[in-house]
């Protein structure tokens, strides 16, 4: 049989060599697989034996910080999102805002229009940075959130605050806000004006999806008319701005939600919060105010 040629063995080496680093990196996606589990089953574990939300929130910013270049933990209380290295009132940080509403994940530009100068400033974010967002969501309420940067493994942060939020479960919450409304005039003394836990419990079903339904549309429209939200706040038109996509909402806000008696426009209400940034004369002129 004849020897084989150069061309043949140097095949031969390269197709070794081939099969050597198939192995390799087989090995190599083995042991990271291996490790990274490990690591999201110790963190769980953890989470599970915080004995308090201050344990817990300590837990759950260390845990973070393993699936991150760098991660915070924030508490969120009266619309300010609370660190001891900083405090970020979500008036000015709509990113932050936007998590805490939608009760979502998301990412977000880590501008100083999207999560506060003082932010920015303190975490050294360059202007391609990006934040990565997940609030810890309980009973339809986000007592606390994690900011994360850099590589980030959003869907280990993800299940982590899953797990915290099961583990905050026991927590007693405060019930969310109602807008007081005026009661009509009568002869007669005026009754106080009802209260949440007056409303019956269909009534509060249909305020707390009316909440949510404002929240995700107004959310939306910041995410997707990014460019349009920030001219007409400088311009002071945002309606002008999102004159479509604010109508529609409007529209689709008093068909679904003002059947119900005790109902508020808390479109109204998230549009001059959040898109606004708690300064209603932001959204214009032009703007028809709340719906009756």
């Amino acid at each position: 049989m004849p020897a084989a040629g150069p061309r043949q063995l140097l095949e031969d080496r390269f197709a070794q060599l081939s099969s050597d680093l198939e192995t390799l990196f087989a090995e190599s996606r083995e042991h990271t697989r291996r490790e990274f589990a490990e690591q999201l089953n110790q963190s769980v574990r953890r989470l599970r034996l915080a004995s308090n939300p201050d344990d817990l929130c300590a837990t759950l910013a260390d845990s973070a910080a393993r699936f991150a270049s760098g991660a915070i933990l924030f508490r969120v209380e009266d619309r300010v999102a609370r660190n001891p290295r900083i405090d970020v009132p979500l008036s000015e940080a709509p990113a932050l805002a936007g998590a805490v509403d939608m009760h979502d994940p998301l990412v977000a530009l880590a501008t100083p229009a999207e999560v506060g100068a003082p932010l920015v400033e303190l975490l050294g974010h360059d202007a391609a940075a990006r934040a990565h967002l997940f609030p810890v969501t309980v009973r339809d309420v986000v007592p606390a959130l994690v900011y994360a940067w850099g590589m980030v493994q959003g869907p280990a942060i993800e299940l982590l605050t899953q797990v915290a939020a099961a583990v905050w479960t026991a927590i007693p919450l405060p019930k969310p806000d109602l807008v007081t409304i005026a009661p009509a005039a009568t002869p007669t003394a005026p009754k106080p004006a009802p209260t949440w836990d007056d409303l019956p419990a269909a009534e509060q079903r249909t305020h707390l999806r009316a909440q949510r339904f404002a929240r995700v549309h107004v959310a939306e429209m910041r995410l997707h008319h990014a460019e349009a939200v920030q001219s007409g706040r400088i311009r002071r038109n945002l309606y002008d701005a999102l004159r479509q996509p604010i109508d529609t909402a409007r529209d689709t806000f008093r068909t679904q939600f003002f059947t119900c008696p005790s109902m508020v426009d808390y479109l109204d209400l998230e549009l001059s919060r959040t898109l606004a940034n708690e300064n209603p004369e932001l959204l214009g002129q032009s703007y028809p105010g709340p719906l009756l």
